[in-house]
């Protein structure tokens, strides 16, 4: 049986960073969208790349976890176990976001994507281990080289591999975004090698690392209530 390891801090400090970052940016969206402020976060750089930073932290920080998870000796059971949470929230965002925005809602967001890359990853990337690496930045360049307008259609949005953005709230498709997960995991898996020792030197931030064992929870459950505090002040 391979031994259990501690969590690291400085992974949940990063995943928590990542959670704060993102509760921000959504603060503003609902500021934004009950007229509190006036910004454009469909086409302004500023939001933008905001957004590009955001989603990065996330997906390079699970991929750190999947490969720490493996050394930790997680157990079939307790992947698939996350897997379904995962997937099942995914369904309450397009529900809810269906509710919310009926012309651009979330079928193929961070959840949907998350979902899709630990399959992927599962299936096929961990047993490559650090070879992922090569693979990553082929798969960050794959929608630039093999974009076609075949998958434009809703049917074929998952891939990434569009030439014109789809109307909807959140879009993060497989390509290229599992390209930065692999960096994550390719990375583990080297650290992996010294008993993951550079990792477990990172700081540890208790708030943030608290926040960044509840990435999940969170997620479902911040926009709900900032949405709601927003709300209350907008119609005081």
């Amino acid at each position: 049986m391979v031994p259990r390891r501690p969590r690291l801090g400085g992974l949940d400090s990063l995943r928590g960073l990542a959670i704060v970052w993102m509760m921000s940016f959504h603060f503003s969206f609902d500021l934004n969208w009950f007229g509190v402020i006036h910004t454009d976060f469909y086409t302004s750089p500023w939001w933008l790349w905001q957004r590009v930073c955001i989603v990065s932290l996330f997906l390079f920080t699970a991929g750190l976890a999947q490969s720490y998870g493996d050394a930790r000796g997680r157990t079939e059971r307790a992947f698939w176990k996350r897997w379904g949470q995962i997937a099942g929230c995914g369904l309450l965002v397009t529900a809810g976001s269906y509710l919310a925005f009926p012309h651009s809602f979330i079928y193929f967001g961070i959840l949907q994507g998350v979902a899709a890359m630990l399959l992927v990853h599962h299936i096929l990337g961990r047993r490559l281990g650090a070879w992922v690496l090569l693979l990553a930045p082929l798969a960050i360049a794959a929608p630039q080289f093999l974009g076609h307008a075949f998958f434009n259609p809703p049917l074929w949005n998952w891939t990434g591999l569009i030439t014109q953005k789809p109307i909807t709230e959140d879009y993060v498709p497989l390509l290229p975004w599992i390209g930065v997960f692999w960096l994550g995991a390719g990375l583990g898996a080297l650290l992996r090698r010294a008993d993951f020792r550079a990792l477990a030197a990172l700081p540890s931030v208790r708030p943030l690392g608290f926040l960044g064992r509840w990435p999940l929870t969170i997620y479902m459950l911040h926009q709900p209530l900032l949405v709601g505090l927003v709300w209350l002040a907008a119609h005081r």
